[in-house]
């Protein structure tokens, strides 16, 4: 039986003779562990794309991003990787917490390579593994059930300009998320962050904001 086929794909397979080579691809590049390579390419990323089920069965897709070995590979079948400081909304956490089911997209755009990753995830705050993350609120456990090779023809070539300057890092402070300094908002910021945007160069509108991230620095 096929880990990752279900009827409307073989529907869809027949209708495209591909059903043939659809096995040989299952067959050749599924695996349920993380092996050979793929614990350094995993290891390599500094972003992925992860998506989840939310509580009405829909699908939500967000990017993750880190320094390099943000994600760790913690074993054969596991892999961890932090929630830092967000929007306060939760939607990826929240969804785990309801759906454990999860997937998870690496790319490497300057030499195109794509790896995908299933997996039952689970969300700790008491982790010891969390003090390994500077400033992480949370951590993601992910026991991984498929890992596998995409065709990486699609993928564009792109280079790193600079690497995001909010990434927490043990070597200096963790500037204050540009929208948080939006004046609108002063009133309604947990209390980590209230009156931090007066201490670290002031307050500004939702204009002056929108202005900072048509130059990239939102």
């Amino acid at each position: 039986m096929s880990r990752l086929y279900g009827d409307n794909h073989r529907l869809l397979q027949e209708q495209f003779e591909t059903r043939r080579m659809a096995d040989a691809i299952e067959n050749v590049a599924l695996e349920t562990e993380v092996v050979g390579e793929h614990k350094g390419f995993i290891e390599s990323r500094d972003m992925f794309f992860l998506s989840t089920v939310d509580h009405k069965g829909r699908p939500t897709v967000s990017y993750k991003g880190g320094d390099p070995g943000f994600v760790k590979v913690v074993d054969d079948t596991t892999v961890i990787f932090p929630s830092y400081d967000g929007n306060g909304m939760f939607l990826s956490m929240g969804n785990i917490k309801g759906n454990k089911n999860i997937g998870m997209l690496f790319i490497d755009f300057e030499n195109p390579h794509r790896l995908r990753l299933q997996g039952e995830a689970s969300v700790h705050d008491d982790d010891p593994l969390i003090d390994s993350y500077k400033e992480a609120d949370l951590i993601i456990k992910v026991a991984v059930s498929e890992i596998f090779v995409n065709c990486p023809r699609y993928v564009h070539k792109y280079q790193k300009v600079d690497q995001s300057k909010y990434v927490p890092r043990t070597e200096c402070d963790t500037p204050l998320a540009g929208w948080k300094h939006i004046d609108m908002l002063q009133e309604v910021l947990p209390p980590r962050d209230q009156g931090r945007a007066e201490k670290e160069g002031g307050v500004i509108t939702m204009e002056e904001w929108y202005e900072k991230v048509k130059e990239g620095d939102g």
